[in-house]
């Protein structure tokens, strides 16, 4: 049996012996074994000295005077990985409010309030312009009239009226002065691209197998220019109230008040 063991042994076919390899490897790495190695230093992310200061404040209603150096080292690096889970639900919670999902086939527009607000804007617009027309046909009616030219409201509104015959005559000369301008200047003209700038980038869109004209440019543009995330203070605020050491803080209502 001790021989057909040997046989189906891969290693005993080749003639490596474990034994021997295994105290070569330990006799060859042991000054290695029991050290650690860092590949950085261990900085902390907070100024120990006033870290120290603020935790002795607030342990001398617990009792506590001394404070060893690496209790300083554990909160501050407590303290960095807090914050940095609140970038990263910031960071979330920014780029859902920012994402739209209009092409997404179970997206249904059940309110669009930007339409909503255009169309508010345009009944007050035409309101506006309504008035403004009743109130031209009364003052040029106004204007005409023959009536008691001694009446002070019949020479108010004579004078509003001349006034806004004025402003109206203003706005059309200023308006044809500015045409006039125009067609003197001649249509614009673009401005070139610098021929070095664009040389290099038209080689660098064929290299990568990119056609000059294509989506691809757009695409490079994107990836040369990283998207920025912006974190407002809905955002902020909807995170604490998701947090459970949070959504019942003085700093909740505090942000609640601004």
């Amino acid at each position: 049996i001790r021989d057909e063991d040997d046989i189906n042994d891969v290693t005993s076919m080749a003639g490596v012996n474990l034994n021997e390899e295994n105290a070569c490897i330990l006799s060859t790495n042991s000054e290695l074994i029991g050290t650690v190695i860092r590949s950085c230093a261990d900085e902390p992310f907070l100024s120990s000295e006033v870290l120290q200061k603020k935790i002795l404040t607030i342990g001398k209603r617990h009792d506590i005077m001394e404070l060893n150096s690496d209790v300083v080292n554990l909160i501050s690096h407590a303290t960095q990985e807090r914050l940095r889970g609140l970038l990263e639900k910031l960071t979330v919670i920014a780029q859902h409010r920012a994402s739209t999902h209009k092409g997404s086939d179970r997206y249904i527009v059940s309110s669009d309030t930007r339409a909503q607000l255009r169309f508010l804007e345009k009944l007050d617009h035409l309101e506006k312009q309504r008035k403004d027309e009743e109130e031209r046909e009364m003052l040029l009616r106004a204007a005409k009239s023959r009536s008691n030219k001694e009446d002070p409201e019949q020479l108010r509104l004579k004078q509003k009226a001349k006034e806004m015959q004025q402003l109206e005559l203003a706005q059309m000369q200023q308006r044809e002065a500015n045409l006039t301008a125009l067609a003197a200047i001649g249509p614009r003209k673009k401005r070139p691209l610098d021929s070095s700038n664009a040389g290099s980038g038209l080689e660098d869109l064929k290299g990568n197998g990119i056609a000059p004209g294509s989506s691809g440019f757009s695409l490079t543009k994107q990836l040369l220019c990283p998207r920025i995330t912006r974190v407002c203070l809905r955002d902020l605020i909807f995170c604490m109230e998701q947090e459970r050491e949070m959504k019942h803080s003085l700093t909740l209502y505090r942000a609640l008040l601004k």
